[in-house]
């Protein structure tokens, strides 16, 4: 159960790494099937923005100590294009730069 009520979040992202241009080069996540969510994974960004173009529900967020399925579901992360470019944000940032700006840095 996530912590916001009504919000059924696909994939919930802990932590991302960016490489040395500043594009995401990986997240950590916990992705749901069905009603319980994966152990932690490490998705490259090509995975994130798959998921993200299928129309899944991705969340900046972090699992609640002690209750496995149960998130603090921050911002949403959104793929925005510009000038022929993918870039991953969160909440209604439109930077022409990657920019999880609430998910922490790894």
């Amino acid at each position: 159960m996530e912590e916001m009520a009504g919000v059924k979040a696909d994939v919930v992202v802990e932590a991302v790494h960016y490489n040395q241009e500043g594009k995401v080069d990986w997240v950590r996540v916990y992705e749901r099937i069905g009603n319980a969510y994966t152990d932690r994974l490490i998705w490259k960004r090509d995975m994130l923005v798959s998921r993200l173009k299928k129309g899944a529900k991705v969340y900046a967020g972090k699992r609640i100590l002690l209750l496995a399925g149960s998130f603090e579901l921050g911002d949403p992360i959104q793929l925005v294009e510009k000038d022929g470019e993918n870039y991953l944000v969160t909440g209604s940032d439109g930077s022409d730069k990657d920019s999880l700006q609430t998910v922490p840095i790894l």
